[in-house]
């Protein structure tokens, strides 16, 4: 496989948050069609890579690189990231009152547009654009309509997130902790959608804490994050293994490691 076939690439990726190192040396290949699961315990690292990779300012990054299909991810602006097909669905969306959904995406997909110098969508075209993009996640019409999350439950806050991936069709979906506060019918749905997203030319990075998420979408690779590092990685057998086994068996064989 050459260079081109690679999505993203991380390199020895260290970063951290007012002086604290949280990110110790992340090293992740991902490619076109694949879905990657990345597991760990609380405060391993898991929204920090999630926060790095999209350019969230609070996190600071002090070695290390990050290539994007060819660009070098580290040196682009936030919204640069996004139009370039970086795609952060957030654990704890927020609510912008005042704010219709049509708006917000449409102003969202002109953005990017304009970014690689294209006309802007008119409105019955991105309308047509909605409507298509609704019935992936079986969004309702009045949900579409409203402020951007306002009076939204958490599974409507989810689902709302996986139809503005749909609209802007990324490159590289996060999913970070999507999961959180989710009954089984909503899982069900964000699932569902996620996977009818997915093609041979996308790539998903799942971020989760538990593995019932994974029995929903099945990932290609498995990696665990402890400590700011990438301890094992494998197949999806693996967060069966760590479901069966908990974190606490991570702690001992990785913490046992480095006292020997």
């Amino acid at each position: 496989m050459s260079m081109n076939d690679i999505l993203l690439e991380v390199n020895d990726l260290h970063a951290g948050i007012e002086g604290k190192e949280i990110l110790k040396g992340i090293n992740l290949t991902i490619r076109p069609g694949e879905v990657h699961a990345i597991m760990g315990p609380n405060g391993s690292g898991k929204s920090t890579l999630s926060g790095v990779l999209a350019g969230d300012p609070r996190f600071t990054v002090t070695s290390g690189s990050a290539c994007f299909h060819g660009v070098d991810l580290l040196s682009l602006s936030p919204e640069n990231r996004s139009h370039e097909g970086l795609f952060l669905s957030f654990q704890y969306p927020v609510e912008i009152p005042g704010v219709s959904m049509v708006n917000f995406m449409r102003a969202a997909v002109n953005a990017k547009r304009k970014y690689f110098n294209e006309a802007p969508l008119s409105a019955g075209d991105f309308l047509k654009l909605m409507r298509q993009k609704r019935a992936v996640v079986e969004l309702d019409n009045k949900l579409a309509s409203r402020s951007v999350n306002e009076g939204f439950s958490g599974g409507e806050k989810k689902r709302n997130e996986i139809f503005q991936m749909a609209v802007l069709e990324p490159r590289l979906s996060i999913l970070d902790e999507t999961d959180s506060g989710l009954d089984i019918d909503a899982l069900r749905i964000v699932a569902s959608g996620v996977n009818k997203l997915k093609t041979d030319h996308n790539a998903t990075i799942v971020i989760t804490h538990y593995q019932r998420l994974l029995d929903y979408i099945r990932p290609d690779f498995v990696h665990i994050l402890y400590k700011g590092r990438i301890v094992y990685s494998g197949g999806s057998e693996l967060a069966l293994e760590l479901e069966e086994k908990g974190y606490d068996w991570i702690k001992e064989q990785v913490d046992g490691q480095e006292q020997s």
